[in-house]
């Protein structure tokens, strides 16, 4: 070749560069290092510098009705181009690719990454019909997040952005608002001390269920979550996300209400079977609605920033306190002064509300009062999240909510309890039903929504392509690839059946219903308060037998994997679920076995029991960042005085067993981590069976009230106790 014909193929190889240039100028495409920075970072912090090999593309949406999409092509120069429609998107699709080609997996407890020199031969281009895909409940910032800093929510951003999500609810740093507002009213410190609850709590204080519980909130944990809310939103909107914050919703602290006696302000009865102070809600018709929720918006917009999203939720799990002659009429009010006190001051942003209440409470929230709600709100201008349809079908009962924007999930996790479940195969078919279905209204968005994170990710990572993908691979082809990237090459065949039986299985279970038996919460029998009526238990979900088959498999391929990997710790997950549903077996026996007096059979049931426990307990060694040490001393951490400390340590504690009041919600967030079965758990029913045997061997009539009172005297010590374990 002569050196004439090198020169004009350079020549027509850059023209050609540049042609292709052109393209993406004329088309509205832009490469800017400035507008795709954020994403760029976000990749750094998971590959390192091979993020440099990356060309990162945002093209602009030719209106705001546009889907996004994404595409990914590697190139002969050892290049990863991806053009998308916003930076989370960005993300999402450089997350796609390294997934797909076995290389990366993104998960809570812990990334696995294994980069190849070099990229391989690579295209892909998938948009999603869903504007948005939420994430997170309410509740999370409960059952999660209290102790979370900076460091911590960086990472669970990333971990947003490179799953798609573009409407995180965003509810950190609020007390600060509130505090302002509460004292331009007048309220003093002392009053507002008694208003707000202890950090753990603060969700269901914010949703006017509960008043001061496990309060009060320190000025420093107030200033702390200021700070870290400054930079969620920072890089939440930077990503490109829409950040859903708190908006004012009616209720009012105690001292409010008595400063003004004369406004129509609701006392309201306790909340969930009891136990709590009374809250109070401001009725939609008095004036001092609107001005309170106007100014709390024009305090958090001049600490924050301006939002799209306000959530404002007033009638969460309360019965509205309207009158029967007048119910529809009164509720149309709410629904008309919520959004027109959002829309005041702040004209531009949408209201969103939880699409739970109408599930919960079905016998109040008729076709009729929904529409009522409803029917003075423009149809763009309020998004109804209904994310539990893994347990109700409120979107086809309510006829897709009447015009409005509406968002379709799940809530899946309940509490931060963690057992082993999810129903994959429902998933899909439940969105391809969904996309197929006439009647689904102005879907706009998908998601989940827990109210605890860390546990299941097969769970949330299937469900995140789900919009991508929607539906069109089986479980199985996904599961393969998921498999391939979570344990890398040394996957063999015997691990996919495994995961074949893990699906058939635990993974075919889209809620964990006995986690409420017989008007008790616990993930499992084991984890609630004793009592004689356990054998009237039924049994759990799930296939016990395919999840034994699962684990021989899984425990024969551990040797080809470090103790260290993500494997392994999925090995811990199916063995302390499949070990857990055991002890509630051998529970219900030896229980039987004491009331018939048979003692030595009660006996050794007990030994099997005690064993399986401990033996679990030390067994979650392998899981450190999901035990009760790392849940105490995170909590500890963030105090900065001793008294600071002794607080969060009783509000962690308090949280995860009695929960507070004397209704049923203790042990609703009970949680299988390394510490709960040695020092929780088993000493309660270590108490209860040995109790029992002593009243069976002697022919004494068996007290269950009294020791199960003497049993919840021990969790208060237990709680109070600030102790690590």
């Amino acid at each position: 070749m002569t050196k004439r014909t090198l020169s004009i193929n350079r020549f027509m190889k850059s023209a050609a560069s540049f042609l292709v240039f052109l393209l993406f100028v004329t088309n509205g495409y832009c490469k800017n290092d400035k507008e795709t920075k954020t994403a760029s970072a976000v990749l750094e912090r998971l590959i390192g510098k091979r993020a440099n090999e990356f060309d990162l593309i945002i093209a602009e949406k030719k209106d705001s009705n546009e889907t996004d999409w994404f595409e990914v092509e590697t190139t002969a120069a050892n290049r990863v181009r991806i053009t998308a429609s916003s930076n989370v998107v960005i993300c999402y699709a450089a997350y796609n690719f390294l997934r797909d080609i076995g290389a990366v997996l993104v998960s809570w407890e812990g990334n696995r990454i294994d980069l190849p020199k070099s990229w391989p031969k690579y295209s892909k281009k998938q948009s999603t019909p869903f504007k948005y895909r939420e994430y997170l409940n309410a509740c999370t910032f409960g059952y999660t997040t209290p102790w979370w800093d900076w460091k911590r929510w960086e990472q669970e951003i990333d971990w947003m952005a490179f799953h798609g999500i573009n409407l995180p609810t965003a509810l950190e740093g609020q007390e600060a608002v509130w505090q302002l507002l509460w004292k331009e009213y007048g309220l003093t410190d002392s009053q507002l001390q008694a208003h707000f609850a202890g950090p753990a709590f603060l969700p269901w204080q914010r949703m006017g269920n509960i008043n001061g519980l496990e309060g009060p909130l320190p000025q420093d944990w107030i200033n702390k979550k200021e700070i870290v809310q400054k930079q969620i939103l920072q890089r939440m909107k930077a990503l490109g996300m829409h950040p859903v914050v708190p908006a004012f919703s009616g209720y009012v602290p105690k001292a409010f209400a008595e400063k003004h006696p004369n406004s129509k302000i609701s006392e309201l009865n306790s909340w969930s079977g009891g136990g709590f102070e009374s809250t109070y809600l401001l009725d939609s018709k008095d004036p001092l609605f609107k001005e309170v929720g106007k100014r709390f918006i024009e305090i958090y917009t001049k600490v924050y920033g301006e939002a799209d999203f306000y959530l404002a939720d007033s009638f969460n799990e309360i019965t509205p306190p309207v009158s029967k002659e007048h119910k529809n009429e009164e509720l149309s009010d709410y629904g008309k002064t919520i959004f027109e006190t959002i829309n005041e001051a702040a004209p531009k942003a949408t209201w969103v509300m939880q699409g739970w209440l109408f599930g919960d409470n079905k016998e109040f929230w008729t076709k009729e009062a929904t529409k009522a709600f409803l029917s003075k709100v423009p149809n763009d201008r309020l998004m109804i999240q209904d994310y539990a349809n893994d347990r109700y079908k409120v979107w086809e009962n309510q006829e897709a909510f009447y015009g409005k924007q509406w968002t379709y999930g799940y809530v899946h996790n309940y509490g931060g309890s963690n057992p082993v479940y999810g129903d994959l195969n429902f998933y899909r078919n439940e969105l391809t039903s969904l996309l197929n279905n006439p009647n689904k209204g102005n879907v706009a968005g998908y998601g989940v929504m827990p109210e605890g994170l860390n546990n299941n990710s097969i769970v949330y990572e299937y469900i995140y392509d789900l919009p991508w993908s929607q539906g069109k691979e089986s479980v199985n082809d996904w599961m393969h690839q998921y498999l391939k990237a979570r344990y890398g090459k040394k996957t063999s065949a015997p691990v996919f059946q495994a995961w074949q039986l893990l699906l058939e299985s635990v993974y075919s279970t889209k809620y964990w219903e006995t986690r409420w038996w017989n008007d008790w919460a616990g993930a499992y029998l084991f984890f609630k308060r004793p009592t004689l009526k356990i054998t009237e238990f039924k049994g759990n979900p799930g296939d016990k037998k395919k999840l034994k088959q699962a684990l021989d498999i899984l425990k024969k391929e551990a040797k080809n994997f470090s103790k260290e990997s993500l494997y392994n710790y999925d090995l811990l997950d199916a063995s302390r679920h499949y070990y857990s549903l055991i002890i509630d077996e051998q529970l219900m026996e030896c229980v039987k076995a004491y009331q018939s007096k048979d003692i030595k059979k009660g006996d050794e049931l007990f030994k099997k029991i005690e064993k399986h426990a401990l033996d679990i307990d030390n067994m979650l060694l392998g899981q450190p960042l999901n035990s009760l040490n790392n849940w105490v001393k995170s909590a500890s951490d963030y105090g900065n005085t001793p008294d600071e400390s002794k607080l969060y340590i009783k509000n962690a504690k308090t949280l995860i067993t009695l929960w507070g009041g004397e209704g049923h919600l203790n042990d609703y967030a009970s949680r299988s981590w390394r510490g709960m079965y040695a020092s929780f758990y088993w000493p309660r029913w270590k108490m209860f069976l040995q109790d029992l045997r002593k009243s069976s061997a002697n022919n004494i009539p068996f007290d269950e009230t009294k020791e199960r009172e003497a049993i919840k005297q021990w969790e208060v010590k237990w709680t109070e106790n600030n102790e690590m374990h």
